[in-house]
């Protein structure tokens, strides 16, 4: 197996991709789930803020975040693979209505609830978010519930950052930002804020010093809303520890993806191993598996 210790997971990946069809790309979709395909969703509380969350699967844990519009098929599908991968796997619904599919009135709705919601403070630059302390409580319970020496969290869109900032606490060991796009707008210095205050970014900096903590980053070349000025910033400030997994949207790109490709692990994936976002959530499953301990499913059950 490939050895992912820091700082020598972070050695170059082969970025070759076979090109799809036309009618690969039009004949396939991104893997989707259903709410009823997972067990009555529980309240969790953390300083006033209550979400429902859904869990289920076995082995180390991870946080899986919702981007906008909220849980939906696509990243309980997400979830999904998370579970057949090994590991147990907790969603709170942060916003929207689980299940729903993503139409634009459902993402201008929690849109809008982001944007005037004190709890994501969504326009703040170097800030703290009381969304981020519900997120690393949730991470900590997590962790006191399942095996192994602490919880992946994956942060999607509007929750990207979020990730980062639960890295504060010791019991994250794989922070995964995928497509971090607050503060809103990418305007400007915005490009470069990590959406995190300078307190945390210094934690979790120490962090990768004393405790060897790695990050994982994920964004497609041409996403305005995942600026790369803000990858270039977080790079300058963990070095080695931070690594990103680029996906080529430029025009004529391998994969098919549009610029305005945006949603790495959800969206824009297809069950096709050839797939750039297929081989980008393989290295995530990998990532999250070397960190938190986890045994290949078939080697669980032979």
């Amino acid at each position: 197996m490939e050895n992912l210790d820091h700082p020598e997971f972070f050695s170059s990946v082969d970025t070759a991709r076979t090109r799809l069809t036309e009618r690969q790309r039009k004949m396939s979709g991104p893997p989707t789930s259903s709410p009823t395909e997972w067990p009555e969703p529980t309240p969790f509380t953390v300083g006033g803020y209550t979400h429902d969350c859904y869990e289920k699967g076995d082995g180390p844990g991870v946080v899986l975040l919702p981007e906008l519009p909220g849980i939906t098929p696509e990243v309980l599908g997400l979830g999904d693979h998370l579970v057949t991968e090994g590991f147990t796997v907790a969603i709170p619904s942060l916003f929207g209505e689980p299940g729903q599919p993503m139409t634009l009135a459902r993402m201008a709705k929690a849109g809008a609830k982001v944007c005037i919601s004190a709890e994501f403070r969504a326009f703040a630059v170097n800030t703290s978010r009381p969304v981020a302390n519900f997120v690393r409580e949730l991470a900590r319970d997590l962790a006191s519930r399942c095996p192994g020496q602490g919880v992946g969290v994956i942060g999607m869109c509007v929750t990207g950052g979020f990730a980062l900032a639960a890295a504060v606490d010791e019991s994250v060991l794989a922070p995964v930002l995928s497509q971090p796009s607050l503060p809103f707008p990418p305007i400007a210095g915005r490009r470069t804020d990590l959406g995190v205050s300078e307190e945390e970014l210094e934690r979790v900096a120490e962090r990768t010093q004393n405790d060897r903590l790695c990050v994982l980053g994920l964004r497609f070349t041409k996403d305005w809303m995942a600026p790369e000025q803000r990858f270039a910033a977080l790079s300058a400030c963990l070095g080695n520890a931070f690594k990103v997994i680029p996906l080529d949207s430029r025009r004529g790109n391998i994969g098919g993806f549009r610029r305005s490709a945006h949603a790495v692990l959800t969206h824009e994936l297809r069950e096709d191993p050839d797939h750039p976002a297929f081989q980008a959530r393989a290295e995530v499953v990998a990532f999250l598996r070397h960190r938190l301990g986890v045994t290949k499913p078939e080697a669980m059950n032979p």
